[in-house]
């Protein structure tokens, strides 16, 4: 492949592919894209520099993706916090995305991504973010106070299996397993049927 990808290294190349699941092919592709997110004078660098997250979020796949800034926040290494995002973080995040990624990498990405105030387990604040990610931000399409009160506590009903008041990792993964289209389930009367795509089906690395 010509252009920005022939400038990475082939060391570098075989070490992403036994660290991700993506393959060769895939890989020089995300580093075409991610060279592209740059500056024509930083391209040449493009390993050693960071994409601000402004950039990132132009990214088609991220555009339309209601969980956006969380899937900026949940990749980047970044030391400032501000969400900017290096080659690795960016080959990281298209990996887990990726159809080869295992459905436990996915499931704790995914639950990384819905803890909103990331302190390692979803409570009622996380579940309320969750489905107004879902849902939009229109009047029309959000909950009444008592229809999201009721929607939670039935979500934490069927997934709180220690009863205490929230929903930790394994807990997830346990309804995961049982419902892999878990978000929309807990949302069926008001959310689109295709919303856990957005977190765990859609593959970045095929455009």
């Amino acid at each position: 492949m010509g252009g920005s990808s022939s400038l990475l290294p082939q060391e570098a190349l075989g070490e992403y592919q036994e660290l991700t699941f993506l393959n060769k092919q895939e890989i020089l592709l995300a580093y075409k894209r991610f060279s592209e997110l740059l500056p024509r004078e930083q391209r040449e660098n493009a390993c050693s520099v960071r994409v601000p997250k402004s950039q990132i979020l132009t990214l088609p796949e991220l555009r339309a993706n209601p969980f956006q800034h969380r899937i900026c926040h949940v990749f980047s290494t970044s030391e400032d916090g501000d969400d900017s995002m290096s080659f690795e973080d960016f080959l990281d995040m298209l990996s887990v995305f990726s159809d080869a990624a295992t459905s436990d990498i996915k499931s704790r990405y995914a639950f990384r991504i819905f803890d909103f105030d990331d302190d390692g387990v979803l409570d009622g604040k996380d579940l309320e973010k969750l489905v107004n990610c879902l849902t939009g931000q229109g009047e029309e399409a959000r909950l009444s106070s008592i229809e999201m009160e009721q929607l939670i506590r039935n979500v934490l009903e069927e997934s709180d299996i220690d009863k205490d008041g929230t929903i930790n990792l394994s807990e997830f993964q346990h309804v995961i397993s049982r419902s892999p289209d878990f978000v929309s389930t807990i949302c069926a009367f008001r959310c689109s049927s295709v919303v856990f795509s957005y977190t765990l089906g859609s593959s970045l690395s095929k455009q």
